[in-house]
């Protein structure tokens, strides 16, 4: 490294939050600009350690401490070679990412571990502002036609990897514009969707299509007409069936899966109009302390909510590793986002007992698992941010249990193919419809895998790297 002695010099120092009352009044990420000096000496802090656990840590096997270094020199050029030679989209991982590979940076069993996502964040953006390669283009078109269903990272990053080997790519989405979750699910100030947009006219330039509105299944396309008319057929559609709280009435106005209330926020930031659920002067309850929970929080704030607490089942995590969580593994510890920091009560260690109301709801009761007492606090919009439980396979006809893990998602072979699939063209699966709810970088990395399992059932071999085998999933 060319600052070998960084991680002794300087402190992990990320980027200034705009001021709260300030990123309140509209809907722009949260984060101050930070200088080139100052992302330099953040990449100085990388400990040259000799085995970089931070690489095993990134499912996408990102080449850390090689971009680190060319921060630290500011060779912008030679950073952004590495980083995109691995990772699709380091522009939604630099804003999205939980970051595996801080949580095992060796610096971290003693300090604070080097700024490596938002370094990564930084070699996206100063290649795009500076005319860097941010896509690889086809050499030699192969002839073969492959459909994506879903526009999801998982269904961008293979179609981004099947198009630079040269095969025509179609992106099938049932929604009104493509991105799935980074376009409805992420709010605005976590990531603008300009930079979704971006992306996206990168990829159509390499000449991969688009088709909204188009739902596979379900009364729509039918899949056995894409394996007639493609080559291959990927499933990136997700898991998106909501996990509910089934208690004493879940079926009041007012009860609403998170995801429900983010894409309508989402759909009103884009179109300049009110939410038909918009928070505005309500009091909210959000059901899950998770990133979609906090998201919830930070969309509520800036809709105006009267009052918000964000309840946990699970106790408070710790604010330090535990034992039975030793590095280099993802610790869960406590977490305070940028929505925390903006207000909001938080609560641990209760329950949802029901929901009351006379149609519409009123008020939540809740059990407080550390005191054992029961609360009744008042709400007219609960948000329910408990997750996912599976992909939407009845509508594609795939929920024959040939088809499915015991965890409800699409069972694919070790070459990523959903083998129990008859038809004119095989049919493979990735993402979180095949490992369950999971990280965004983890869907880019089994999309990329699933493209070289494609391509090498098309060609016979491949050059596409794949970081993932679907025997190598970890929950």
């Amino acid at each position: 490294m060319g600052k070998v002695t960084g991680f002794l010099e300087f402190e992990r120092e990320g980027p200034a939050y705009r001021p709260v009352p300030v990123r309140l009044r509209d809907w722009r990420e949260v984060y101050e600009p930070q200088d080139d000096d100052a992302i330099a000496t953040q990449g100085a802090r990388c400990m040259d350690c000799g085995i970089p656990f931070c690489m095993q840590g990134c499912p996408l096997g990102n080449r850390i401490p090689a971009f680190n270094d060319a921060v630290f020199h500011e060779d912008w050029s030679r950073a952004a070679a590495q980083l995109f030679r691995t990772n699709n989209f380091p522009e939604f991982t630099g804003r999205l990412c939980p970051a595996p590979c801080e949580s095992a940076c060796v610096l971290s069993i003693a300090s604070d571990p080097v700024t490596i996502e938002r370094i990564e964040y930084e070699v996206a953006e100063h290649a795009f502002a500076n005319g860097l390669s941010v896509a690889q283009f086809p050499i030699v078109e192969s002839g073969k036609r492959v459909a994506v269903v879903g526009s999801g990272p998982a269904g961008l990053a293979a179609a981004a990897q099947l198009r630079s080997a040269g095969h025509g790519v179609t992106v099938f989405e049932r929604n009104d514009a493509i991105g799935g979750l980074l376009r409805y699910g992420i709010p605005e100030f976590k990531m603008e969707k300009r930079v979704l947009d971006r992306r996206l006219d990168v990829m159509r330039e390499t000449g991969v299509k688009f088709h909204t509105n188009v739902s596979v299944g379900d009364g729509g396309t039918p899949l056995a007409d894409l394996q007639r008319n493609y080559d291959a057929v990927l499933l990136a559609i997700g898991s998106t069936i909501p996990r509910l709280i089934p208690v004493p009435g879940a079926d009041l106005e007012g009860v609403h899966p998170a995801m429900t209330y983010l894409e309508a926020a989402n759909r009103a930031v884009r179109d300049g109009s009110p939410s038909p659920l918009d928070a505005k002067g309500r009091h909210v309850i959000i059901l899950g302390g998770g990133d979609t929970g906090a998201d919830c929080l930070g969309t509520a704030h800036r809709q105006g909510a009267a009052s918000i607490i964000q309840v946990e089942i699970m106790d408070r995590p710790p604010d330090e590793r535990p034992a039975d969580q030793p590095w280099p593994t993802m610790a869960r510890l406590f977490k305070t986002t940028s929505a925390h920091q903006e207000g909001g009560e938080r609560r641990f260690s209760t329950e949802t007992l029901s929901f009351e109301g006379d149609g519409v709801l009123q008020e939540i009761v809740l059990n407080d698992h550390v005191t054992g007492e029961t609360i009744r606090e008042k709400a007219d919009l609960v948000l329910i941010a408990a997750g996912f439980t599976g992909p939407e396979l009845d509508r594609l006809g795939l929920h024959a249990p040939q088809n499915m893990t015991a965890r409800a998602t699409l069972q694919v072979d070790e070459n990523w193919r959903v083998a129990s699939v008859p038809g004119a063209s095989p049919v493979f699966a990735c993402g979180d419809a095949v490992r369950g709810q999971s990280l965004i970088v983890w869907a880019i990395a089994e999309g990329r895998s699933a493209a070289a399992a494609i391509d090498t059932a098309l060609r016979g071999s491949t050059e596409l790297p794949a970081p993932l085998s679907p025997y190598a999933l970890s929950w």
